[in-house]
């Protein structure tokens, strides 16, 4: 599981993962995906730890936005550029699918692709600041976690609509067993872990995922690494302010 995860860490992260040795296989790609939330794990333990230290040298305000600047760096903007693109899609394409599709390619951004990377953003600062004022940093793993799960489950669970690229090897040749057990065991673990806060992470998270996907299937049949990084924002923000309600 080496390698896996080393494309996992590469694909996801701005974190150094220099490639030695032959090209991945189709059957590492399909690994890495399970992979996917020890990516997140990575991330939430860096995450939780600025925020420890901001913490103690900052004011809450201060300490959320410069949490937010290391979030965004730690995938380069990765998701954020797959969220813009795809509601410039959603938008532009105005039901047609080939032509939202068309849009996704683009790599110019619209008034949608402004509007909603904003909101994401937005909504994660405030949430940010009201965890850092309770001090509730160590809760910053799940909404990292989550999403990775969830891009597990959109592998498993939807087409992949590009016929070739990194992400349609992966699509194939995911292992639905263990990618199954991969999701199953991370849902136990974060009940298992963190209790009553864990369960409404996951029901606001499974919601969230469920309604992405859906709308997903119904105006594209599938989705694209572009969707993908729009679930994986949508999650982490949904992640993220559930757990200012707890």
């Amino acid at each position: 599981m080496i390698r896996p995860l080393w494309i996992a860490v590469g694909l996801l992260t701005r974190i150094p993962a220099p490639w030695h040795g032959a090209p991945a296989t189709a059957r590492e790609m399909g690994m890495s995906v399970l992979c996917y939330p020890l990516v997140g794990l990575l991330l939430g333990g860096i995450l939780a730890g600025v925020a420890w230290g901001l913490n103690a040298v900052a004011a809450s305000m201060v300490g959320a936005g410069l949490v937010l600047i290391v979030w965004v760096w730690l995938t380069g903007g990765l998701h954020l550029d797959g969220l813009a693109d795809a509601a410039d899609g959603w938008i532009g394409g105005l039901g047609d699918r080939e032509r939202g599709l068309a849009i996704m390619r683009d790599p110019h951004s619209g008034p949608a692709a402004v509007v909603a990377v904003t909101l994401v953003l937005l909504l994660k600062f405030a949430a940010l600041q009201v965890l850092l004022e309770r001090r509730e940093v160590a809760v910053l793993f799940l909404p990292l976690l989550l999403a990775r799960v969830g891009l597990v489950g959109m592998f498993l669970r939807m087409p992949y609509l590009r016929a070739s690229g990194m992400g349609a090897l992966a699509a194939g040749a995911v292992p639905r067993v263990a990618g199954a057990g991969v999701v199953l065991g991370c849902a136990s673990g974060v009940v298992a872990v963190w209790g009553m806060t864990g369960v409404m992470a996951l029901l606001a998270g499974g919601v969230a995922w469920w309604g992405v996907q859906a709308g997903l299937m119904r105006r594209f049949g599938g989705f694209t690494g572009d969707a993908a990084g729009a679930m994986c924002e949508i999650l982490e923000a949904v992640v993220v302010t559930s757990l200012t309600l707890a």
